[in-house]
């Protein structure tokens, strides 16, 4: 049996436990994000006995994304902590901040490597390390968005903490009837509203597969191949979800620009970065700093050492 690599889109994963991990330290701090993060390494290295573990982190947003639409991810409400305090809830952006900064801290003494290069998106970097790095090798995805399912086939899925899903080819065309290599596509007529991307008035992934089955296929369809077969599916029998597509042709083809994981979206400096991230060591693990380091954080309940078991496999070679 094959042993994936796991990559775990950092922020999106620590932003599910930092709303909904109640954990406090001993200091009076809340550290859900850190524990909850934490655990879930712990759990799927279990679960699959990775080969190999990269952690990428956020580096501030696409430049190149923002001059394309000023107003993408523009306006997102910030994220509620959906857990109890006894007393008034703590300012969540600096706890965030402070939660992410020692959770990064903390990973160094696992000697899991980080990667974070400014002024891109993590899905990109992620792409790249998937699709062109390592392009043999079979990855998990670990993360809720699915803009990550565009990148879904054979030897790459996406394991999404809110679903408690695996998903897959055939996972996804059974949820969508939207194959993965068509995914993207489809979802530049749809839209998606957690980023600011307005889509076409009336379209969604049923009415989308129904009306163009091709989608469902292996086969490579592109945002003009929709157009165009709305063009001509119109002649035929009027529709207003025909009507829609046409019109919203040139959205489409923006979104697509904004949506499309992958190398083109960095810059070559950026790429360098990754790669030499990548082809640098991590440093050694250091099992004792790690236990210090949560004890200075008043974290006294965390099972290290189960931790340090499970990931001995992926990443200590002895």
């Amino acid at each position: 049996m094959s042993r994936p690599i796991l990559v775990f889109d950092g922020l999106n994963c620590f932003y599910r436990h930092f709303v909904a991990n109640p954990s406090m330290s001993q200091n009076g701090d809340p550290i859900g994000g850190i524990i909850g993060f934490l655990k879930g390494i712990n759990l799927l290295c279990e679960r699959y006995n990775p080969s190999g573990i990269y952690v990428v982190w956020e580096g501030g947003g696409s430049s190149r994304r923002r001059s394309i639409d000023k107003s993408y991810k523009q306006g997102r409400r910030p994220e509620k902590l959906n857990r109890f305090y006894s007393e008034d809830i703590p300012n969540t952006v600096s706890n965030r901040n402070d939660q992410i900064s020692k959770l990064v801290s903390l990973l160094r003494y696992t000697s899991i490597p980080q990667i974070y290069v400014s002024d891109c998106e993590a899905d990109d970097i992620i792409a790249r390390i998937v699709s062109t790095t390592f392009p043999e090798d079979e990855f998990i995805i670990i993360s809720s968005d699915r803009d990550f399912f565009q990148l879904i086939n054979d030897r790459i899925s996406v394991w999404s903490p809110g679903s408690k899903k695996r998903w897959t080819t055939e996972l996804v065309l059974e949820k969508y009837s939207i194959h993965p290599t068509n995914f993207c596509a489809a979802r530049c007529f749809i839209g998606d509203g957690s980023d600011g991307l307005k889509g076409a008035s009336g379209v969604g992934f049923k009415s989308l597969a129904k009306r163009l089955p091709e989608l469902s296929s292996s086969d490579s369809v592109s945002v003009d191949d929709i157009v165009t077969k709305c063009r001509l599916l119109q002649e035929q029998k009027s529709l207003k979800l025909y009507d829609s597509i046409i019109r919203n042709a040139d959205i489409a083809k923006k979104n697509w620009k904004l949506m499309y994981l992958g190398s083109g979206n960095l810059s070559g400096t950026q790429m360098q970065k990754v790669d030499g991230i990548l082809d640098n060591d991590a440093g050694p693990r250091n099992k004792l700093g790690f236990v210090r380091a949560l004890l200075q954080l008043g974290i006294t309940n965390f099972d290290y050492d189960k931790l340090f078991m499970a990931l001995k496999p992926a990443l200590y070679r002895e």
